[in-house]
């Protein structure tokens, strides 16, 4: 089962002119379309199982400092933390309102509100470097935490962590993970939420890889994901080409010596 489909945002540069979208930039539109993915424009649905690729030129401008091998862990945070809150903005879109009847300096008025419990859940530990943006924008966010690393030797996700209640689910569930590589990470998370009895979740993600694109939308196709970018490929090591290196490690500042 392929993915059903990967949108451009409204948020297109309209300074990208025809050419510059065939050159190499858009590899990575080209591996989605040899995977079985479209490009169809419109915007997203929050969770309805859609792929989203955000096409903007402040995306793709921080995105080549965070791939950039040479910039720093203090570099690094501060343009996740851009990118994020561009992610953070693009996946509330459409969340769901309620009419409230406001007084202002001048006159009585209806404005609108947030009318469900949102939470973002973080996959630990280079999850925890996407929340802080979601919060801001979203002040009463619930946060709450998945632990989950990868087994380097066979590739597979280990849960270790979890602190999800049993019951009073979040109507929105937003997965927070700067790397969609294999999908074993979030597939896990995912059926943790599910379990938890979670309606509706969403992936916000830095890059994807195509594979673990399609391992999500098989193993749960009405999760929805959000992402910078789609990448080419993973490696054998299984790691996402051409990436942008361990985030966790990145981020923490733990890089190997």
């Amino acid at each position: 089962m392929g993915c059903s489909g990967v949108h451009r945002t409204a948020a297109e540069s309209s300074f990208v002119n025809s050419d510059e979208r065939h050159q190499a930039g858009n590899a990575s539109e080209r591996e989605c379309i040899r995977t079985g993915m479209h490009q169809n424009g419109g915007s997203m649905d929050s969770a309805d199982g859609t792929v989203v690729a955000l096409d903007h030129a402040m995306v793709r401008h921080h995105l080549s400092i965070l791939r950039n091998s040479l910039t720093a862990p203090s570099a690094f945070r501060i343009h996740l933390r851009a990118l994020s809150t561009i992610l953070a903005v693009e996946v509330t879109r459409n969340l769901p309102v309620e009419p409230v009847t406001v007084q202002t300096p001048i006159e009585e008025t209806t404005c609108h509100q947030l009318s469900h419990r949102v939470a973002v859940v973080p996959v630990l530990r280079a999850g925890l470097g996407m929340v802080d943006p979601l919060v801001s924008l979203l002040p009463d966010l619930e946060v709450w935490h998945l632990g989950v690393y990868r087994d380097e030797e066979t590739a597979m996700p280990v849960h270790y962590y979890d602190k999800l209640p049993d019951s009073h689910p979040p109507q929105l569930a937003i997965i927070a993970d700067p790397m969609l590589a294999t999908g074993g990470s979030i597939c896990m998370a995912a059926d943790a939420l599910k379990r938890w009895g979670v309606p509706k979740i969403q992936v916000v993600s830095i890059i994807a890889a195509p594979e673990g694109i399609a391992r999500v939308q098989v193993d749960h196709p009405d999760v929805g994901i959000l992402t910078c970018a789609i990448d080419r490929q993973l490696n054998e090591k299984k790691y996402i080409c051409p990436g942008l290196g361990d985030a966790g490690d990145r981020i923490f500042n733990t890089l190997p010596v």
